[in-house]
């Protein structure tokens, strides 16, 4: 099945859900740039290729990344 050949429900779904995994990733981008290199495990660097995963990566970062 092509683009062209879905439902004008399915494209409005799937917009939706890519809005809000660039929303996701924004905000983990975000986070990181605003937390201190103490309050981040690992490299704060090596956290902006993980987080360019598909919601694998913010949820990682959000979950795993941030010290508590």
């Amino acid at each position: 099945m092509t683009k062209t050949e879905m439902a004008p429900a399915t494209k409005a779904g799937l917009g939706i859900l890519s809005i809000v995994q660039v929303a996701f990733a924004f905000l983990a981008f975000w986070d990181l740039a605003h937390r201190d290199r103490d309050e981040v495990r690992g490299p704060k660097a090596a956290w902006i290729p993980a987080i360019l995963v598909n919601w694998i990566g913010p949820a990682s970062y959000f979950l795993f990344g941030i010290r508590r």
